[in-house]
């Protein structure tokens, strides 16, 4: 796997990630599971050769399709026959770069424009909650990048623990407080092991010290982080110039670690098609497209490009992170009302209900409530 942020049990796949479990030859893909073949998808689940799809399970053979349940040679959310269906596959020609950077725009505005956006991904009894999956999450505050956790406060990239709070890369644990990169443990502070009876008891006294010192309840300040907050994903998330950050008292590093204008090939000489590319790109540098920052390739990558007919990138592999990492929604809830006008049994015109959702009210979604999302999509 290659320029993959949490994927799980999967392989063969490229520029995929937050939060992918079970997939085997994806590309683009995002925020999906058991699925196989599948290129710029996002939210797919047990899908196979679908492109271009979102909101789609249980499909085989879709392309540029939204918020589909159990169907096969659907184009553009339009059923057609299997040889009706590949005929148009053939004709979009998506071995084409040229070709493939028209449809890559056709997808996202139509996540943005025709997509039916459900208001929250299940999990429950959970509050300001991002990137914590969706496998058996409860009873959590303030998480980051967790999952199949249960009781747990203040956590980052911790997976399979219950009772724990203020931890970094924890795995299988429980009743841990202040740890990091602990597996299998129980009843520990500061990565050491206590009685039940102690740890409770010094697990008190911290909290009251915290409570004293206004640190309490709170996640992890970035005054502690270990890097320079422009190099972080904070400020992906969460954009500022560097006046503010050092207003803050935070890091700022103005000479960030890249290499420029140190390419060997230009952008416009790479071939339009993977055929037209030799063995020997693996020994030149690129320049990025977007950010003229040198990357270069390895061979299972070309490889992987040639196997599913992929044209060659242009951008380096931080900007097309940054590509699928635009098409979430930001991490703010938002209090707005069912956008659902179609009459059902349960309202007729214009729903009611109302809800907090992470797609701010200026967006162009259209964002229902959980009642209206399955009666229009299953």
């Amino acid at each position: 796997m290659y320029s993959t942020w949490i994927m799980k049990n999967s392989r063969d796949c490229m520029d995929c990630g937050f939060i992918a479990e079970r997939g085997e030859r994806l590309y683009e893909v995002i925020d999906s599971r058991a699925s196989y073949q599948c290129q710029y998808g996002i939210f797919l689940k047990d899908c196979s050769s679908c492109y271009y799809c979102y909101d789609c399970h249980g499909c085989n053979e879709c392309f540029m399709s939204t918020n589909l349940r159990n169907k096969s040679y659907v184009f553009k959310n339009q059923q057609y026959t299997r040889e009706e269906y590949l005929k148009k596959i053939k004709n979009l020609e998506l071995y084409s770069f040229v070709n493939r950077q028209g449809l890559v725009k056709e997808f996202e505005d139509m996540v943005k424009q025709e997509a039916i956006h459900r208001y929250v991904i299940s999990d429950k009894n959970c509050m300001d909650i991002y990137h914590a999956g969706w496998n058996t999450t409860e009873l959590c505050y303030e998480l980051q990048g967790c999952t199949r956790t249960a009781n747990c406060q203040f956590c980052h990239l911790c997976y399979d623990n219950m009772n724990v709070m203020y931890s970094d890369t924890c795995q299988n644990s429980q009743n841990l407080f202040g740890c990091v990169s602990i597996k299998k443990g129980e009843y520990m502070i500061f990565n050491k092991k206590y009685s039940k009876a102690d740890y409770e008891t010094l697990k008190e006294k911290i909290i009251e010290h915290m409570k004293q010192t206004g640190e309490y309840g709170e996640f992890f300040p970035p005054e502690i982080a270990p890097v320079y907050y422009n190099e972080t994903q904070g400020n992906l998330y969460m954009p500022m110039p560097k006046q503010e950050v050092l207003a803050k008292g935070w890091q700022w590093e103005d000479n960030v670690p890249g290499t420029f204008s140190k390419e060997t090939i230009s952008s416009g000489s790479i071939p339009d098609k993977i055929e037209g590319v030799p063995d020997s790109y693996l020994n030149e540098i690129f320049a990025c497209i977007d950010c003229s920052k040198n990357y270069n390739i390895t061979k299972n990558e070309l490889l992987f490009y040639r196997k599913e007919s992929l044209p060659f990138p242009r951008k380096c592999p931080n900007c097309r992170y940054k590509r699928r990492f635009d098409l979430r929604p930001a991490r703010k809830l938002w209090h707005r009302a069912c956008m659902c006008d179609k009459n059902h049994i349960s309202h007729k015109g214009k729903c009611e209900v109302e809800f907090e959702t992470c797609y701010a009210t200026e967006r162009k979604e259209k964002v229902y409530c959980e009642s209206c999302y399955n009666k229009e999509v299953y």
